[in-house]
């Protein structure tokens, strides 16, 4: 189990990843792409019973079935895997 700084750093990093996807990727303002960040991960407290179980998957494939859908693995397989840039961010 994450302590709360763990978790605080890890949904800051998976929000900053999925905005960085949402505005290079899905074409969305900084904005739009910060506020769907946070719809797409809201802070959880401590005693949610599925507290941060939505970082099981990274950013990017949270990211790439809201612009593509379901199926983006099989219509897009050059997006399975995370472009270098996304590598890159911090």
């Amino acid at each position: 189990m994450l302590s709360e700084a763990e978790y605080l750093e890890c949904l800051q990093s998976e929000r900053r990843r999925y905005a960085w996807v949402m505005q290079h990727h899905g074409g969305l303002t900084l904005v739009e792409a910060e506020e769907a960040a946070l719809q797409r991960y809201p802070y959880e407290p401590e005693d949610a019973p599925y507290r941060g179980l939505i970082f099981h998957d990274e950013a990017w494939h949270w990211a790439m079935l809201a612009i593509h859908g379901d199926r983006y693995v099989v219509e897009h397989p050059e997006l399975v895997h995370p472009s270098p840039d996304y590598r890159t961010l911090t």
